[in-house]
């Protein structure tokens, strides 16, 4: 009998079973969770989307899924800082509840319904939607879509706060080495935000993560195990009894195509054919990060003052109210390609692109390591601290432009120099390429991740 396939008493013939997913309506956790629905699809099951109406996805992008959209009564357009994200993720769980409860009960009811499913994988911030499966008596698996060091740092913050790291309220604690989770200083723990309010909201939503997580029937992570070996078995050992399924890098082996919520332009490809070998700069800031039109201006003036080639992905909405300086374009003109957006994982593929400015999210961290690609990394809140403090200090194949201050576009220039035609670049780009074959043996026949997916698939299997 194939994976996905149980017997059936009615027909005697074989069924699909049906795996239910929910993610968070934001660009960097929807993917994830598309890719790990086409790799469940492809071994076998078939597949039920639940999804808000906020950022909805695209149906038509996958026309073999079920959809069933769930009204969330939310405002259109994106939370600006982090105490509205928190609130938006809270608003979300309340909201969602109710028609949630309503929608799964009627997909159960249906026959063959309840035999039919087989469990139910949300998002780590949806524990109220989590509760809600369970009390149907649905198994409940969490996707998290940041590292395994990253949620270390959650399971991690009660202790850290009782330590006295947090919270964090002066300028001299930020650089102090947290002893207990090398290599993070105080300032790359998710919970150091601007003011107490956003302290205890990023601490209640850590805490209700780590609870999805304790409370599950698996933890699935977008990680593997030659990246992050100590702390996925550090992982393992304080979730015991909670079964955890390295299964990443989850773009590398799903089959499904992009869930983009933006639209990609793919000429940049075409202009990257014409560039030299790992001469182009490509920068990105991810789909949900922020800055000031101060920032996004140093940031240009730097990029321009670098002499370097650049092909960047300027997100409508990055700095709100503010666009490129007068004069960038002419300053620049011939070296460099600004679009919308971009089909990041084949940029990040081309023979041209030498170098990754990017936010440091977890998706783009991990999609430049696969990509073999050295990156300059800006963080702006949550886990983009901690990953642009790995991608530096453990990886080792990049460098950390701090966030917290305003950009200074001599500091920009620098570091674009550095990273793209100075000497210790050339490690950070031979320590890229070694991540980027660690990646391709984890997803390999054999490889680390394959057989995760496989251990995943029999134990949703036997749920």
């Amino acid at each position: 009998m194939a994976p996905g396939e149980a017997n059936t008493a009615t027909t005697g013939g074989p069924r699909r079973r049906r795996v239910l997913v929910f993610p968070i309506p934001y660009q960097g956790h929807i993917n994830p969770m598309f890719q790990l629905a086409g790799l469940l699809h492809e071994r076998g099951f078939a597949v039920t989307v639940f999804h808000t109406h906020f950022n909805a996805p695209d149906p038509s992008r996958h026309p073999t899924y079920d959809f069933v959209p769930v009204p969330d009564g939310l405002p259109a357009g994106s939370p600006g800082t982090v105490a509205a994200t928190v609130e938006h993720i809270f608003a979300i769980n309340s909201s969602c509840e109710a028609p949630f409860r309503e929608r799964l009960a009627a997909l159960l009811e249906a026959p063959g319904g309840r035999d039919e499913v087989a469990c139910l994988v949300a998002d780590a911030h949806l524990l109220t939607l989590m509760d809600v499966a369970r009390q149907q008596a649905v198994p409940a698996l969490v996707l998290r879509t940041g590292s395994a060091a990253c949620f270390r740092n959650f399971m991690a913050t009660p202790m850290l706060c009782d330590k006295g790291y947090l919270p964090a309220s002066a300028e001299s604690q930020l650089d102090a080495p947290v002893r207990e989770l090398p290599p993070y200083r105080v300032r790359d723990l998710m919970a150091v935000t601007g003011s107490r309010h956003e302290h205890d909201l990023v601490c209640k939503l850590l805490s209700r993560a780590v609870e999805a997580v304790r409370s599950s029937a698996g933890f699935i992570l977008n990680t593997f195990d030659a990246l992050e070996a100590a702390d996925l078995a550090a992982t393992r050992r304080d979730l015991a009894a909670v079964p955890v399924f390295d299964v990443g890098p989850l773009h590398k082996l799903s089959p499904a195509s992009s869930s983009s919520l933006l639209q990609q332009d793919r000429s940049c490809l075409d202009w990257l054919d014409a560039q030299a070998p790992a001469s182009v700069l490509y920068i990105s800031f991810g789909s949900l990060a922020s800055m000031s039109g101060e920032d996004l201006a140093e940031a240009a003036w730097g990029v321009a003052n670098s002499g370097q080639p650049f092909l960047w992905a300027l997100r409508p909405g990055l700095a709100r109210g503010a666009a490129l300086p007068d004069g960038f374009a002419a300053a620049t003109e011939g070296r460099g390609l600004v679009v919308s957006w971009a089909p990041q994982e084949e940029v990040l593929a081309h023979g041209a692109v030498g170098g990754f400015w990017t936010h440091g999210g977890w998706n783009s961290a991990l999609e430049g390591a696969c990509g073999g690609v050295p990156m300059l990394c800006r963080p702006c809140f949550g886990d983009q601290m901690g990953n642009a403090r790995h991608v530096e200090h453990v990886w080792r194949a990049g460098i950390a432009l701090d966030g917290g201050g305003v950009l200074e576009r001599g500091a920009v220039e620098a570091a674009v120099r550095r990273l793209m035609r100075g000497e210790d670049g050339e490690g950070m780009r031979g320590r890229a390429r070694e991540l980027r074959s660690r990646a391709a043996a984890a997803v390999a026949d054999g490889g680390s991740s394959r057989l995760s997916v496989d251990k995943l698939v029999n134990h949703i299997l036997s749920l």
